[in-house]
């Protein structure tokens, strides 16, 4: 957990006395290493995410974790249970409230909570320590909303209690509850944004929502209107930002700038910002500004009909915007922390692999579970003087920056020592020699490195690999009946490098229409699954693809076996063409004529090249829809490549760069509001997206129907 959590101060009431103050500290100053919850540094991001929410917020909250149920609460919680803290810190809340804890709505909605996974809510009870607290007032009434809390991995380790006195909004409360449960699971601003509109919607019953942050020079906002129709392939889309000056005067903006809330009852609040409809209705609208330290944002909420607003209704905002404001804030944090990590590890990797005739080379690299650190895995494909072309594929051990720079290290040292001599034996021994003078350099036990390195001979239809430790590669290749059988090559693991590697090479055949795939242990290793699960399912998974096209084996590889990894994932796979194919490109620049630039180009070219009618109307389509979103979600130039085989057409759009400081790369970020992810999925054989060093690059596979014997012509054979 970061040092310093922003905190705001909880107002003080007849309950809060100076033993209840900053609850925060004593959390902080906690030893929890002696805990189930582990050292602070070690907890996971979404409990972290849960902590800093509960910390920040001026509502009493409690997070319960882990079978014991230990204790981690805000002020707030602290001046309800009053001389309870600081001893409650930490402990289970069994023995914290051990003379009440088998009464009825205590221990039992918090254990029910926790084992079920189910949100739950009491409505104006009276606690039961709060009859048992020295100086009570009588018959306080409170509402609790309970709701499990779960890790990244999606399991239930906590329960998040968030009390307040009340005699209404009891529904809006355990709103408040879920949404702080639901913006401890978000990474990035669009998560927290689609969270944010989503409950700012519902718990308010409101006519149109907007939340909007900082953004260089300007600010981005994104709205939601009621009846607005969002499907499911809708909700995983990238919001579609707007883009403001620095000096707009609309009412989120100004109070962002400003800090001071506006609430307009009965009026016209959007009239000099309108742009539909939409805005022009509403007549009643609250902005709250995001008061964080390194962000400036807000959210407003509007009716199409006046309305008082309520000091209730304001509370209840103000409560909100300082849920959604942390959650802002660690998520741009994350966003910084994630693209710099992985802009050194990208950056570190090939930005282009060859351009071969006979050879179609591609490669893909996903981080592990925390996106923030920078990995040890790494690949490259080169042209040796020969002629022939090397592909190597490693693991450095290691999730930091260290491990990042030895990869790095490593990588450029192999093709040096390939280009000298590029016999895999040779390489392997003069990198064993490498990573044992880096061992004794740096005092270091535990540089563990593997690696695959192979030469692939197109000319004489032949591949020779050596191997330091690492997976055996596979090999797709046409089988006696003409299907696609894939089998893993015979080659002797030997040692990881820098334990005296004595490496020995493999020389097997590599005809026309084989494709080799080099993986690392990310792709088949999981948890409680055995290690030759892993590889059948890959083996399996690359057999049953519909063609030997390196990209789209890489999009199967990656998802061959089921279940998360935390480690890193990398893939090379090369592709021994039956026929050269063809290609073509072009530069898309970032305007609005730029799609039915692209259909025009696209379509003269596919049909020069005689492609199937069929074919060419459902790439273009397709390639419409991939050259909009990345026009309208990364803001820049794009580039549109085709390379068409006799037995499949692949496209490719890659942009450079995001609206945003770095957006995840998914392979649901299709622009049309949904309509774009069924086309491609619907059109396409095979699809999915790949990182790159400045952005990403969205694909697609369409296969090329056989062509039906002439009348007339007798079968071959």
């Amino acid at each position: 957990m970061p040092g310093t959590v922003g905190r705001v101060p909880t107002p003080a009431t007849p309950a809060a006395t100076a033993a209840t103050a900053d609850a925060a500290g004593v959390v902080l100053g906690h030893p929890w290493a002696a805990t189930p919850l582990g050292p602070p540094q070690q907890w996971d991001p979404a409990v972290r995410g849960v902590v800093d929410l509960v910390l920040a917020s001026p509502v009493p909250m409690m997070l319960a974790y882990g079978d014991d149920l230990l204790m981690l609460y805000n002020d707030g919680y602290a001046a309800l249970i009053g001389d309870r803290h600081p001893g409650a810190v930490g402990r289970p809340a069994a023995e914290v409230f051990a003379d009440v804890w088998g009464e009825p709505g205590v221990g039992d909605v918090v254990t029910r909570a926790y084992r079920r996974g189910e949100s739950f809510l009491e409505k104006e009870v009276v606690l039961p320590f709060d009859r048992a607290r020295p100086g009570a007032r009588e018959q306080a009434v409170f509402t609790r909303g309970h709701s499990p809390v779960r890790d990244s991995a999606g399991r239930v380790v906590g329960v998040l209690t968030v009390a307040a006195e009340t005699s209404h909004v009891t529904e809006q409360l355990q709103s408040l509850s879920d949404v702080a449960a639901a913006l401890a699971g978000t990474l990035t601003l669009d998560d927290v944004a689609r969270v944010a509109l989503r409950y700012l919607l519902t718990a308010f019953d409101a006519d149109r929502v907007t939340f909007g942050v900082d953004d260089g020079a300007g600010w981005r906002t994104v709205r939601r209107v009621r009846g607005e129709l969002l499907d499911e392939a809708d909700e995983r889309l990238p919001p579609l930002w707007r883009r403001s000056p620095a000096d707009s005067p609309g009412p989120l903006i100004v109070a962002a700038r400003t800090g001071v809330p506006q609430f307009v009852g009965d009026g016209q609040p959007l009239r000099d910002i309108a742009v539909d409809r939409h805005d022009q209705k509403v007549r009643a609208l609250a902005a709250q500004p995001l008061r964080t330290s390194a962000l400036r944002g807000g959210l407003t909420v509007g009716y199409h009909a006046a309305r008082p607003w309520s000091a209730a209704e304001r509370a209840l905002l103000a409560a909100s915007a300082e849920l959604i404001g942390q959650a802002a804030e660690r998520a741009r944090r994350f966003e910084t922390q994630h693209g710099t990590a992985q802009l050194l590890q990208r950056s570190m990797l090939p930005e282009h692999l060859p351009d071969l005739p006979r050879l179609r080379i591609a490669a893909r690299y996903d981080p592990g579970v925390d996106g923030n650190a920078a990995g040890g895995d790494f690949y490259d494909a080169f042209l040796l003087p020969t002629g022939e072309l090397g592909v190597v594929l490693g693991d450095v051990a290691g999730h930091d920056v260290q491990a990042a720079a030895r990869m790095g290290q490593v990588r450029a040292a192999l093709r040096a020592l390939a280009l000298a001599d590029p016999r895999p034996d040779a390489v392997l021994a003069g990198l064993d020699r490498l990573v044992a003078s880096l061992g004794t350099e740096t005092g270091s036990q535990e540089l563990f490195v593997t690696v695959v390195f192979g030469v692939v001979d197109a000319h004489r239809e032949r591949l020779t690999l050596a191997s330091a430790g690492h997976p055996a590669p596979l090999v797709r290749r046409a089988g006696a009946d003409g299907e696609p059988v894939a089998a893993y090559l015979d080659v002797p693991p030997g040692a990881p490098l820098g334990l005296g590697c004595t490496p020995r090479t493999t020389t097997v055949p590599f005809a026309p229409g084989d494709t080799l795939l080099l993986f690392s242990d990310g792709v088949i290793e999981r948890r409680r699954r055995s290690l030759a699960a892993g590889l059948d399912d890959l083996a399996v998974a690359v057999a049953g693809a519909a063609s030997g096209d390196p990209r789209a084996l890489c999009a199967v590889a990656t998802a061959a076996v089921a279940g998360a990894t935390e480690d890193d994932v990398a893939v090379l796979a090369v592709e021994h063409a039956l026929i050269p194919s063809r290609s073509a490109s072009m530069e898309v620049p970032a305007e609005p004529t730029a799609p039915s630039r692209v259909r025009h180009w696209m379509t003269a070219q596919l049909t020069d090249w005689q492609v199937p009618e069929g074919v060419v109307g459902a790439a273009v389509l397709c390639t419409s829809e991939l050259t909009t979103n990345a026009l309208l979600h990364a803001g820049t130039a794009a580039r549109v490549e085709i390379d068409l085989s006799p037995e499949r057409l692949l496209v490719s759009v890659a942009d450079s760069g995001t609206r945003g400081t770095v957006t995840r790369a998914r392979t649901d970020t299709l622009s049309s509001r949904g309509r774009g992810l069924g086309l491609i999925e619907q059109l396409s054989d095979a699809w999915g997206t790949d990182p790159t060093v400045r952005g990403s690059t969205v694909w697609f596979e369409i296969l090329i129907p056989a062509e039906p014997p002439r009348v007339g012509t007798p079968p071959a054979g």
